[in-house]
């Protein structure tokens, strides 16, 4: 299990993050053209059991690499196994509970996680992109928000359809991210209870923090606050969003990829790019390691 006195661990499909001080590092870029956006279950079940092989019996937070990665966080909530439930805090410009037909993505992970049965509540949180806006509504599974195992917390983005469809108490909708913030901090004042976190760093502005895909408008004291509001309730966390350059050899990939007009990354912009991110990482596992359960 995950322990805030464990190093963080870099499951490197990428080479998008190097420089983290005392990181554990898992090379899995064998992985890369199979595993990265999406793929079908039948090589998510391949890719389960080889990290069920490589992976220590203990660590702290996990980086996944570029967002095109973030289904890995469901490999991450199977490993997490309590005796009471779970509730999971996403910051993610994007809802990830869209529908894939075709296995799993880093668009449809929560989904799968939502069904999970020691997970209580998926909060999704910064939500700016217009998947969840009336024109991709269908787009999106409903069964999960209406039984409350997931609920989007968006910034805004006109979400009226769902009070109309009965979903207002489960797609709340904010002005900016402040009132946010205060709204979510106080409702994570009403329970208790472990909280798994996963941080998408498209939550974030560009400005803070550059990464492969359409971003928020966050800045990472928002998403400190919530760290803080945390204190003590933590026993897992990931963080992805890094930055890199990858060439779809799969054809369906590359369509997808640019149905999502994922924004292009010049070479020449990288290395900065990833130094910033390194940066925004190295205060982020700070927070972190001081909200974990002792």
């Amino acid at each position: 299990m995950p322990m805030p006195s464990n190093p963080p661990l870099v499951l490197d499909l990428d080479g998008s993050l190097r420089g983290l001080e005392g990181a554990r590092v898992a090379p899995l870029a064998a992985w890369q053209e199979e595993i990265r956006f999406g793929c079908g279950l039948a090589p998510w079940r391949r890719f389960q059991r080889h990290l069920d092989e490589v992976l220590p019996e203990r660590y702290g937070t996990v980086f996944l690499g570029s967002g095109d990665y973030h289904h890995l966080s469901h490999l991450l909530l199977q490993r997490l196994r309590l005796a009471e439930p779970i509730d999971v805090v996403v910051f993610d410009n994007h809802p990830d509970n869209m529908r894939f037909p075709f296995g799993i993505h880093c668009g449809s992970w929560v989904r799968h996680a939502a069904a999970l049965p020691w997970i209580r509540t998926i909060h999704v949180v910064g939500i700016c992109s217009g998947d969840v806006g009336w024109r991709h509504a269908w787009e999106n599974h409903l069964p999960p928000l209406y039984r409350g195992r997931v609920r989007y917390w968006t910034i805004g983005v006109d979400t009226r359809w769902a009070g109309l469809v009965g979903l207002g108490r489960s797609c709340r909708s904010f002005a900016g991210p402040g009132d946010l913030i205060d709204a979510f901090t106080a409702a994570l004042g009403e329970q208790d209870g472990p909280v798994y976190l996963s941080i998408d760093k498209d939550v974030l502005a560009p400005e803070v923090a550059r990464t492969n895909w359409d971003q928020g408008c966050l800045q990472l004291d928002h998403i400190e606050r919530v760290i803080m509001a945390l204190s003590g309730r933590l026993v897992g966390s990931d963080i992805t969003g890094e930055i890199s350059i990858h060439r779809y050899r799969t054809p369906w990939k590359r369509w997808l990829s640019a149905l999502d007009d994922q924004p292009p990354v010049a070479e020449e912009d990288l290395g900065r790019w990833q130094s910033q991110q390194l940066d925004v990482n190295r205060r982020l596992l700070a927070r972190i390691g001081a909200a974990y359960r002792r």
